[in-house]
Parts: C-alpha cells; sequence; structure tokens
C-alpha cells in the first residue's frame, strides 16, 4: 500500500478562513426552482427504461464525503471527456456576494476518476428527488444533471452525473491555479469555507487512492495563500 501524503492545506489552515456567515439567500434576479420543477427534473432523468432497474450516480467531490444517502454500494470509476475544475462562481453556500466563493463542476475535456454510488429500483424516484434537491436551487441551473457513459472494472456502464453547461449563469469560465486559490484562501459562507470543501475532497479522493494532481496542487496554493494573508496581517501594525 502507498504512504499517504501529506497535505499542506491542514485543518489549522482552514480553520483561519472560517467565519460564521448568515445566509443571504438567493441572488437578485435568479429564480428559485419550484417543486413542479424538481419533479420535471426527475421525470426527465428517469425517462430511460433501465433507470428503473437501479442507477449509478457518478460522485467526483463532495458527493463522495457528503453523499445525499447512506451508501450501501460503490465502486471505482472514470469518467472520460469531462475534468474536475474550479468553474462555479457561488455567492451563497461557501461564498458571498461580497466575497463571492468558487466550487467544483465537471467541465469539457479530459478524464475524471471518481467513484460510482448505486440506487436500488424501489429507491431511485425518492432518490434522485433528494439529490437534485441537494445539488440545484436555481434555474436555469449551470450545473445539470445528464446521463453519461462511467468505465469501471472493465465495463461501460450508464451514470447521472451533474456537469456544466458553459452557458449557465454561474459558469466562471477558466482561472489560473493561483487566482483559484486566492479565492478559495478567502471565500466562506454558512456552508462553510471553499479552503474546506478543498480539504475534504483532496482527503477524501486520497483515501480512495485517487491521486488528482490538479487538486493536490491546488491545495498546496490554497495553504500557501492562507499562510501569506496570515502573515500580511501580522505585518500590520496595531492602530493607536
Amino acid at each position: 500500500m502507498p504512504t499517504p501524503r501529506t497535505m499542506a492545506l491542514t485543518s489549522a489552515l482552514v480553520a483561519r478562513v472560517h467565519r460564521d456567515v448568515a445566509d443571504p439567500g438567493h441572488s437578485v434576479g435568479l429564480e428559485r426552482l419550484a417543486e413542479e420543477d424538481y419533479e420535471a427534473l426527475v421525470d426527465d432523468l428517469l425517462r430511460p427504461a433501465h433507470a428503473r432497474d437501479g442507477v449509478w450516480v457518478f460522485a467526483y467531490g463532495s458527493l463522495i464525503w457528503k453523499p445525499v444517502w447512506p451508501v450501501e454500494t460503490q465502486r471505482p470509476a472514470r469518467l472520460r471527456g469531462w475534468h474536475r475544475a474550479f468553474c462555479l462562481r457561488i455567492v451563497r453556500f461557501r461564498g458571498t456576494p461580497e466575497c463571492p466563493g468558487l466550487m467544483m463542476g465537471l467541465d469539457r475535456g479530459g478524464s475524471c476518476r471518481g467513484v460510482l454510488q448505486w440506487i436500488p429500483g424501489p429507491l431511485v424516484r425518492q432518490r434522485a428527488g433528494e439529490l437534485v434537491r441537494r445539488e440545484l436551487s436555481v434555474k436555469p441551473p449551470t450545473n445539470h444533471p445528464r446521463w453519461v457513459t462511467v468505465e469501471s472494472g472493465g465495463e461501460l456502464l450508464p451514470a447521472i452525473a451533474f456537469a456544466i453547461d458553459r452557458k449557465g449563469p454561474a459558469y466562471a469560465g477558466a482561472h489560473s491555479p493561483e487566482e483559484i486559490a486566492g479565492i478559495l484562501a478567502r471565500a466562506c459562507g454558512h456552508w462553510g469555507s471553499g479552503a474546506e470543501y478543498l480539504q475534504q475532497t483532496v482527503a477524501h479522493l486520497e483515501a480512495l487512492e485517487i491521486h488528482d494532481p490538479y487538486l493536490w496542487r491546488l491545495q498546496g496554493l490554497v495553504a500557501q495563500a492562507i499562510e501569506a494573508t496570515a502573515s500580511a496581517e501580522r505585518a500590520v501594525p496595531p492602530t493607536r
């Protein structure tokens, strides 16, 4: 078994970013998804005949370490044609209008290693409803559920994944790793900080022996950015 890597982004550094933040609510100009919208999304997702027998969900980020339901069956998988990217601009949850954050999504190109989580047939409708309600809140959604084909254990399997619509209102486009690190080192919302989100994702991927070089480099840059901010604050002389 490989020796575990030591993360630079420690819990102590993450704690420096945390703030108690009130939920600012939905952004002005964005319409909240109604119950009929969620039901329509679930109807569309479960339209394929094979969905009645059970559904695989491809988890690549927070669904791994904070699943919607207790996961009983999970297996490693790779999705080709999509990659992890901090490309969702957020002003709620892990950011605020005054200090926006970034969340991960699946953007076009490359490939992504993650896990498949199984929903058995009798629970498909209920679990799919819980899933879309957790992942989506406003319309039109930028992080949209769709069917993809995933490789796992030598098989090609249909699965649901949440992937980016680049035309969506929250799509942030490409940022350099240094720019992303600067944002994650500052942003915090009522769900917690971007630094915590990154730390938890990297730690759980590593525990699954999934090493993502992009995220690993990013956690090191975020650690440096937090340290630099703390050093700058210490260098400011107190006012009298």
